[in-house]
C-alpha cells in the first residue's frame, strides 16, 4: 500500500468518529429529556445521615484519644513550655523555652538549633508595663480627630 491508498481510509474513519462525537450527545440528551431529572428526598436524607455519621465518628475518635491521653491536650505534654519568641526573619527565630526551673534562649536557623543563653526561671513583666508607642500614638490621633469635629 502506498501512502495515497491509506489516506482515504483514515479520512473516512476520521469523519465517522466525528459523526459519532456530534450525534451521540444529541441522542443521549433526547433520552435523558424524557426522564425527569432530580434527586429524591430519600437520597438527600441518606447523604445527610452519612455526613452526620462521619462527623460523629471523628468527634468520638478525638474523645477516645483524649481519654487515653489522660485528659491532657495534644502537644502540651512534658516538662517543656514555650514562653515567648521573636521572628528575626522569615527563616530565623529566637525562642524562650521553660524547662523545669530554667529558661533557655534558643536560636533557630535553617538546619541548626543552638542554645544561646541559660538562666534560672524568672518573672515575666506584666503587659501593662510594656512600652506601646503605636497604641499611644493611635490614641492621641483619635482624640485629636474627635476634638476637631
Amino acid at each position: 500500500m502506498t501512502r495515497n491508498d491509506r489516506f482515504p481510509r483514515y479520512f473516512t474513519y476520521g469523519l465517522g468518529s466525528l459523526w459519532l462525537l456530534v450525534w451521540s450527545p444529541c441522542s443521549w440528551a433526547q433520552a435523558s429529556a424524557a426522564e425527569a431529572p432530580g434527586v429524591s428526598n430519600v437520597a438527600i436524607l441518606q447523604m445527610l445521615f452519612g455526613l452526620a455519621l462521619i462527623i460523629a465518628i471523628l468527634f468520638s475518635g478525638a474523645y477516645v484519644l483524649r481519654r487515653l491521653n489522660g485528659g491532657a491536650r495534644f502537644g502540651n505534654t512534658g516538662p517543656m513550655k514555650v514562653v515567648g519568641g521573636l521572628m528575626l526573619s522569615a527563616r530565623e527565630r529566637i525562642i524562650l523555652v521553660e524547662v523545669d526551673d530554667t529558661w533557655l534562649v534558643i536560636g533557630i536557623v535553617p538546619g541548626q538549633i543552638k542554645t544561646l543563653h541559660s538562666q534560672p526561671k524568672g518573672e515575666l513583666p506584666s503587659p501593662a508595663h510594656t512600652n506601646k508607642p503605636f497604641g499611644h500614638w493611635l490614641k492621641t490621633i483619635t482624640e485629636r480627630n474627635n476634638e476637631k469635629s
